[in-house]
């Protein structure tokens, strides 16, 4: 059975959503709390996440930090009262991959919630490289889900991972941001392009020589990136 954790404090809100997903078929844990959720997340193998932002304790925004930090890429829907952009962007930007902002329909959630899942699972299948590729003094390993420069390991967010495969299965040709976004993230739409810009720049702070010159990872004007060895 799909298993889905709930991280709401609003206890009626908490309770309404356990009942209607239970109805739909799944099964439902619940935390009241940013610190119990993360250890719920940790323990019980969700697989998806409902992630208030507006937690007593540990805010949602550091529960899905540490989450992608440590290495836990199960998806997550954020929902919250707070629905400007700019909260969207930061929370496409630390890892979650859809924001339902508050007052919400429950049939948008549900339907939000089956499509995260088979993404997901769509994910899981989907053809990835399979053999390592090196450009400059990168070497990258599917095999063993590594990154190393130079020798020395380096330590990718999940979604900066798979941007970088992306770029890679490509073979040196140019992906538009719009292409970038609805594969790794899932998720369409112009107003999110930015996380894709601002994760191209984590890599490049990570694997470049030089972040501010590129040689590898490369922007293509009024287009998208590509990678060039």
């Amino acid at each position: 059975m799909t298993r889905i954790l709930v991280i709401e404090d609003n206890r009626n809100l908490a309770t309404g959503l356990r009942n209607n997903l239970e109805i739909e078929g799944y099964e439902v844990s619940v935390a009241g709390d940013g610190t119990s959720g993360l250890a719920l997340a940790r323990s019980a193998t969700p697989d998806l996440i409902i992630l208030d932002l507006m937690l007593p304790g540990m805010d949602g925004y550091r529960v899905l930090r540490t989450l992608r930090d440590d290495g836990i890429d199960t998806p997550v829907l954020i929902l919250s009262a707070r629905g400007e952009e700019t909260d969207k962007v930061l929370g496409f930007h630390l890892g979650a991959d859809d924001y339902v902002a508050k007052p919400f329909g429950l049939l948008e959630l549900l339907a939000r919630v089956d499509a995260l899942l088979r993404r997901a699972a769509s994910a899981s299948t989907k053809h990835k490289l399979s053999i390592p590729v090196i450009f400059g003094d990168i070497q990258v390993d599917p095999g063993t889900h590594t990154v190393r420069r130079a020798g020395e390991a380096v330590t990718l967010r999940p979604k900066e991972y798979d941007l970088l495969i992306a770029l890679l299965e490509r073979r040196g040709q140019v992906a538009s941001r719009a292409e970038l976004l609805e594969e790794v993230w899932g998720y369409s739409g112009e107003v999110y392009s930015r996380t894709v810009d601002t994760h191209v720049a984590e890599l490049r702070r990570k694997l470049e020589e030089n972040a501010a010159e590129p040689r590898h990872i490369l922007t293509i004007r009024k287009t998208g990136y590509r990678i060039q060895s």
